[in-house]
């Protein structure tokens, strides 16, 4: 099943994007913050990470650098989604497949979604 990351402090946030995703039929994992994340995806890695851009402990632009740092993870497909912080990771487009502006329209992220990963439906 594809797997996908959703990344937010906020838990609100999170959960609304990862029923839409599991609505879709991907299988979704959620972490609070970039630490946490790069935490799963060393641990599991997912087929893409969908991240905030202002979280604690690590932004998600610090998560995509060190994820675009290891060799191992360097392919990771990562998408951004930010309140306020969109134009500085549309500075930096070697580190995320796309960069969405909150709030996005869910069709948008599902499309953006369907280019790197196919859902399975039971």
């Amino acid at each position: 099943m594809a797997h996908i990351l959703v990344v937010d402090d906020e838990f609100l946030l999170a959960m609304m994007l990862a029923d839409i995703l599991e609505d879709e039929g991907y299988e979704v994992e959620t972490a609070s913050n970039g630490q946490a994340a790069l935490d799963a995806v060393q641990s599991r890695r997912p087929g893409l990470v969908i991240t905030d851009f202002m979280m604690p402990a690590m932004t998600g632009l610090e998560f995509a650098e060190t994820v675009r740092a290891d060799e191992a993870l360097c392919d990771l497909p990562i998408i951004l989604v930010s309140g306020a912080q969109g134009s500085i990771a549309r500075e930096r487009p070697e580190l995320f497949q796309a960069v969405f502006d909150k709030p996005y329209r869910n069709q948008t992220i599902l499309d953006e979604v369907a280019k790197y990963l196919r859902p399975e439906r039971p």
